[in-house]
């Protein structure tokens, strides 16, 4: 059982209802009565606020009566929408009621598409075109080849710059036994080339668990409603399968997108004995929460390695934070995506327009380190290279994206990342970025078949766990140096 504390509030500060502002073609009194309607407390901002919303019916109502072609209404109000939130951070946006289903559908692990996690570039060299951060593992992406950094630049012979991301998602998007025809552009300098892939429902079970001789080997792919409950029968599993149970376990987080912040507690709590996991801090001080574990280690304090990447975001960095700052575990493979902010969902109209996805808090690791646009800092940093690969190319980070929240104008950065291997059956965890301080990345070659490329990260955990003392010793130094 998890503990939730936060300070005490009023009913009222409790609730969070959306907030519906109607505008009418009329630009005086039915503006007013929603401003006055939308309860806005300070009388200093409601002068101010009125003028605004005045501004916005007349630009509505003069669009309406004088554009070369009559406007769907529907569509205004949305593209203001979606306009409104778009200044706000990456991560607040508006769902229509087909979208808000299926994110639905997404955190109770299957919905239909091409199995990949997309960002879209506001600016820099790949601006409007649709952004692959990772096709997720046996989906028809993957099977098609699709990498990290990879750019969809036309669907169905249609060009993706123009679009917005959420539309040329919902082109992507299709029933399942439907075709969708890509271009793909890999190599910035070269031509695009051409795709076909069959959509498919996207089944991702959230883990993949395996003995790895004396130790245990643990995936989480996604933190959606079953993560915790089949982590804990992987473990059981695992327990009855390795005699005398395992010696320690890898915990493989790379390449995860993140889900349920529930369900990143819920992870944190398998491998911790009480304690915080993480806190969630909003705007006012009232609105901090810390997520509290229970008693008891499910996997009796044995000694773990948990694998981090480029790709690891959101819940990723909340356990791996958690791990990390309880020194319940040492951390591997490279800097984490960044992103430590809190997204509410809020249907309007009781879901049937739709609903808002909005930052509400920031992630705090039970440190009180801040995850948003700075990442998680791997103990070890271990970045890879594979054959055929050169150097380590860029991959996003939150603080690339535009108007992520704490990064100041001129700041962005983007973190570096191999391009995957034209070939092989390389799992996408091993996609991994350069760790800061001038890490050189090691060279991982093939494993006795000549196609399989090693996982050279999950080897290194391995050799860790099978020496107790210089693990002891590895976990002891990194406490050590996190606390100067």
């Amino acid at each position: 059982m998890v503990k939730r504390t936060t300070p005490r509030k009023d009913a009222r500060s409790r609730r969070a209802g959306p907030m519906t502002v109607l505008v009418s073609a009329s630009a005086g009194a039915a503006v007013t009565a929603a401003v006055l309607g939308a309860g806005f407390a300070k009388q200093t901002r409601l002068v101010d606020t009125f003028h605004q919303l005045d501004l916005f019916a007349e630009v509505f109502e003069r669009v309406q009566e004088n554009y070369v072609s009559a406007p769907e209404n529907e569509e205004l109000i949305k593209g203001a929408i979606n306009g409104m939130l778009s200044e706000l951070d990456p991560h607040s946006n508006y769902l229509d009621p087909d979208d808000f289903t299926r994110m639905q559908e997404q955190t109770r692990g299957s919905f239909a598409g091409l199995g990949i996690q997309v960002v879209m570039d506001n600016e820099g060299p790949d601006k409007g075109f649709v952004k692959i951060v990772a096709p997720i593992e046996d989906t028809p992406a993957d099977r098609a080849g699709l990498k990290s950094n990879d750019l969809i630049v036309s669907i169905d012979g249609k060009d993706v710059q123009g679009k917005t991301l959420d539309e040329a998602i919902l082109e992507l998007k299709g029933p399942k036994g439907t075709k969708v025809d890509i271009s793909v552009m890999r190599d910035r300098s070269g031509d695009p080339f051409d795709l076909t892939i069959v959509r498919d429902t996207i089944k991702t079970p959230p883990i993949v668990s395996r003995a790895e001789g004396d130790f245990g080997y643990l995936r989480v792919r996604t933190f959606s409603e079953p993560t915790a409950r089949q982590l804990k029968k992987a473990i059981r599993d695992l327990e009855k399968e390795i005699p005398g149970g395992p010696r320690g376990y890898v915990l493989d987080l790379r390449s995860n997108p993140g889900g349920l912040l529930d369900q990143a507690v819920a992870v944190s709590d398998v491998f911790l004995n009480g304690g915080e996991i993480v806190s969630t801090r909003g705007r006012r001080a009232r609105d901090t929460v810390r997520e509290i574990g229970s008693k008891g280690d499910l996997t009796n304090g044995r000694p773990i390695v948990v694998l981090i990447n480029g790709g690891s975001a959101s819940a990723s960095e909340i356990v791996a934070g958690a791990l990390q700052d309880r020194n319940r575990g040492l951390l591997l493979g490279t800097k984490s995506f960044g992103k430590g902010s809190v997204q509410t969902v809020i249907p309007l109209q009781n879901g049937e327009r739709g609903a808002l996805r909005l930052t509400t808090a920031r992630y705090y690791t039970p440190s009180g380190r801040s995850i948003q646009a700075q990442g998680i800092e791997p103990d070890i940093a271990m970045p890879v290279l594979y054959p055929g690969q050169d150097e380590i190319g860029e991959r996003p980070s939150e603080a690339s994206l535009p108007n992520a929240l704490d990064v100041k104008e001129g700041e962005a950065a983007t973190q570096e990342a191999p391009e995957e291997p034209a070939s092989g059956a390389a799992d996408a965890a091993a996609e991994t970025v350069t760790a800061e301080g001038g890490v050189q990345p090691v060279e991982c070659g093939y494993e006795e078949d000549g196609e399989t490329f090693k996982d050279c990260q999950l080897e290194r955990a391995l050799e860790l766990l099978a020496d107790n003392t210089s693990y002891k010793q590895a976990l002891a130094t990194a406490g050590v140096a996190r606390e100067e």
